[in-house]
């Protein structure tokens, strides 16, 4: 059993106590409220227990970073490293992330010292259909270990990465009709099959090909598109309206244009990388008042580094920018915590701090969107997992 004690605890999902405490044990969080007189950890049978003391800290949930290429795309390794996308057929929806994906990834430790405990891994943009996303915790040298939810969604993909990628091989898509229509030719198939799955098919007629898209079409996970230009967000709108699935719009540059429709839409918008520069046409309108202005409007929002497009350890920064941009500082913490766990449909485990869920809990120095904040302790599955050198430990049951 782990206590943190004497903290500022930010919920994310409930009360704010200014001096509380968390109380772990098998790696959940089994209790939390604010200090007073005959505390919990007080209690006999918490006298062996491992107590934290945050005083003068804030403690919070771990972040979540809500799409990112973290161990698919790795730092420092060039085309070695390199398998965000395959690049030569532009419908693989049977690409699976967890088969990509490298914890040893220098992303991974970046993520823990800036307090970033999970994050939605997966295919890059680069097909129609890039294939599965998986949902996972940022600690551990096994993949099967870290896994929250996978498959976690479909990544699909608009406007110009499969255009630039198929029309330079000479083949489709060319054309951003191509590309819808290439899309809705492989929903239409994989519609089929579901009905024939459902009807009751045989076991050996059942097709690899399609067998990835059942949970999709079961609404277990949903479509993650990638959209930038408001032409392109519309698009996918109407496709998966058309067929009835859940869809998450990331990126969404351009949804501070067209706020009152992505709202009307009904779907969540994870939003960036904004820090990242304009390289590209369909994000010249790319703005960090983007996510303030969605979620205004009512939008669900989270919002993404898109590492490393920009790196992972941004993630607070960005959050902090978005604020200077017009998003009320509460909701910029509920875009890397709570929101992105619900978009993610993870909220049952992360993304606050609430009896039950998972031990995921980071220790600040001060205000977490400060650039000078630092993380001091980071905790995944109430086992610590960084530790800032300057930030004392408790050792042999012993209050520190």
């Amino acid at each position: 059993m782990l206590y943190i004690i004497n903290g500022k605890v930010v919920t994310m999902e409930g009360p704010v106590w200014e001096k509380g405490y968390v109380c772990i044990e098998e790696g959940k969080i089994k209790e939390l409220g604010p200090m007073e007189e005959g505390a919990p950890f007080l209690r006999e049978e918490s006298i062996s227990a491992q107590v934290i003391d945050a005083a003068g800290c804030i403690v919070m949930p771990g972040f979540i970073e809500a799409h990112c290429h973290m161990g698919i795309t790795e730092e420092k390794k060039g085309m070695e490293g390199d398998d965000c996308n395959e690049c030569v057929n532009p419908i693989t929806p049977y690409l699976r992330a967890i088969d990509a994906i490298n914890p040893m990834d220098a992303a991974f430790d970046d993520a823990l010292r800036a307090g970033i405990t999970s994050a939605m891994i997966g295919p890059g943009s680069a097909n129609v259909v890039g294939g599965t996303f998986a949902f996972v915790k940022t600690h551990g040298r096994k993949i099967d270990d870290l896994i929250v939810k996978n498959p976690a969604a479909m990544k699909i993909a608009f406007g110009e990465n499969p255009k630039v990628n198929y029309s330079g091989q000479g083949k489709s898509p060319s054309t951003r009709m191509a590309t819808a229509a290439m899309l809705r030719e492989e929903l239409f198939k994989a519609s089929a099959y579901y009905e024939k799955v459902k009807k009751g098919i045989a076991q050996e007629d059942r097709d690899f090909r399609y067998e990835c898209w059942l949970p999709v079409f079961k609404g277990e996970i949903p479509l993650k598109a990638h959209v930038h230009r408001a032409d392109d967000i519309f698009t996918a709108i109407r496709i998966a309206k058309e067929y009835g699935l859940s869809m998450t719009l990331d990126h969404c540059s351009e949804g501070h244009l067209i706020a009152p429709e992505v709202k009307e839409s009904g779907f969540p918008a994870i939003v960036g990388p904004d820090l990242a520069s304009r390289n590209k046409i369909e994000v010249q309108n790319m703005a960090f008042k983007t996510v303030g202005v969605l979620n205004k409007q009512g939008v669900k929002t989270a919002i993404t580094t898109d590492h490393p497009v920009s790196l992972i350890q941004s993630l607070p920064m960005c959050a902090a920018l978005a604020v200077k941009s017009g998003l009320l500082k509460e909701e910029a913490l509920k875009s890397i915590t709570i929101y992105p766990a619900q978009i993610c449909r993870v909220d049952e485990r992360v993304g606050s701090l609430k009896a039950g869920k998972d031990g995921d809990v980071v220790i600040f120095d001060g205000d977490p969107l400060e650039v000078s904040t630092k993380a001091l302790c980071t905790l995944i599955d109430g086992n610590i997992v960084y530790k800032h050198e300057s930030f004392a430990l408790p050792k042999d049951g012993k209050r520190v």
